[in-house]
């Protein structure tokens, strides 16, 4: 008992850590506001590459991807999965840059109950009424914010919508989150480093933009950018192993949680009466999802230990 609540309490904090990680990463994009979010996405991209061909050589699990991308279906289901990640770390940065933090928290606010829709009608996962319920509270929520801020709802709903179907995705392909990740940034790493000698050495010097090798500041972030991607993961996968899925349910909604007080508190980002009706109703739908998903997780153990 003791080892399982140990366990379980390292499990906890390595996914603490990892949520406050992605909760303050408007931070860290911030100090490259001087970077175009296209150029940060792509050095996030390369830079990732070998580092996580490290972290795979010393988990002694290189086989893995080598096995993997033999598979003709796992990579097709890669390359569709590195251009969603690709598409959606590109509007987040993006979205930093220009002061909508606030649309990206609430677009990681309704990734998950997105999920869950998209698997009641891809892979016809069942759903409980209160889920529909949540759902359903969900999508008010939108409509409200859509009256009074739809010039950044559209940030919200890509990124919700980039992030569920990269989950769809990664769930049904069979493959790890290390070597996932691996193989999905190992698939654009040429374009990606195509581009950035093209916008850093080709494209004429821009007096509003810093490229790689313009700053050693500007330089260090930008490959810190693949330990900002990495570390987290890693944490996070390994919590996973660790802990309840409930627990990691609620965990989920941390990061965006530390993003909303980032966006409100660190850079004074307006909040409107629709942003605060919008994220109640939202609030009010994952308390209801986390509830069922609580009581019906509750039920099952119960049935088994009869």
């Amino acid at each position: 008992m003791f080892n399982l609540r140990s366990s379980g309490t390292i499990g906890l904090i390595q996914a603490l850590i990892a949520c406050v990680f992605w909760g303050l990463m408007p931070v860290y994009f911030k100090l490259l506001q001087s970077v175009d979010a296209l150029e940060i996405v792509g050095h996030r991209i390369v830079w990732s590459v070998p580092l996580l061909i490290v972290i795979l050589y010393f988990r002694k699990n290189i086989g893995g991807l080598a096995t993997a991308l033999k598979d003709r279906k796992l990579r097709l289901a890669m390359f569709a999965s590195s251009c969603l990640i690709a598409a959606n770390w590109l509007i987040y940065v993006w979205a930093v840059h220009e002061d909508h933090i606030l649309a990206a928290s609430l677009g990681y606010f309704i990734s998950p109950l997105l999920s869950v829709f998209m698997g009641r009608i891809f892979l016809r996962e069942p759903l409980s009424g209160r889920k529909w319920i949540a759902i359903a509270i969900a999508g008010v929520g939108v409509a409200v914010l859509a009256v009074q801020a739809l010039d950044t709802l559209w940030i919200s709903l890509a990124l919700a919508a980039s992030w569920s179907s990269y989950a769809l995705v990664r769930k049904i392909a069979d493959i790890g989150p290390i070597v996932g990740l691996t193989a999905e940034t190992g698939i654009l790493f040429l374009p990606f480093t195509l581009l950035l000698i093209w916008l850093t050495y080709v494209l004429p010097a821009s007096p509003v933009s810093q490229h790689f090798g313009d700053d050693r500041t500007i330089d260090l972030l930008l490959i810190g950018g693949s330990f900002v991607t990495a570390i987290p993961l890693l944490l996070f996968a390994s919590a996973v192993k660790k802990m309840t899925l409930s627990a990691i349910g609620l965990l989920n909604y941390l990061a965006p949680t530390i993003q909303f007080v980032v966006g409100v508190f660190v850079y004074k980002e307006m909040i409107t009466l629709s942003h605060l009706v919008c994220f109640v109703l939202i609030w009010t739908s994952i308390a209801l999802y986390t509830t069922d998903s609580y009581l019906a997780g509750k039920a099952a153990r119960k049935a088994r230990s009869v």
